[in-house]
């Protein structure tokens, strides 16, 4: 998985969104380092929505938006699992990279 694909999962394990929103989450959450733009943000959707990890949500807005109607995404089941099992890979390369370093339970 991707680094801007567990991110986006990440975003809407709190529940749908929106394009826009994601895009605003996954920059805050990720301290400003990725800033997914449209075009990469929908192809990396579209892609989660085909492996069956998103899905488009009956989610409706409780303020209606001007122009065209917003498409809100939601977390799967499935995208949760993939979500929780990416997870633990990085906590379990993140102590081998801390233990590597010397970082390891208060050594510096």
């Amino acid at each position: 998985m991707s680094v801007l694909e567990y991110h986006l999962l990440l975003a809407l394990a709190s529940g749908p969104l929106h394009g826009y929103a994601i895009a605003e989450r996954v920059a805050a959450e990720s301290s400003g380092a990725l800033q997914p733009r449209a075009g990469s943000l929908y192809r990396v959707i579209a892609r989660l929505v085909a492996l069956g990890l998103v899905a488009e949500s009956e989610v409706e807005p409780q303020v209606a938006h001007p122009g065209l109607a917003r498409r809100y995404y939601t977390l799967t089941a499935r995208g949760r699992r993939a979500l929780a099992d990416d997870t633990q890979r990085l906590k379990r390369t993140a102590a081998v990279a801390e233990k590597r370093l010397g970082l390891a339970r208060g050594r510096s």
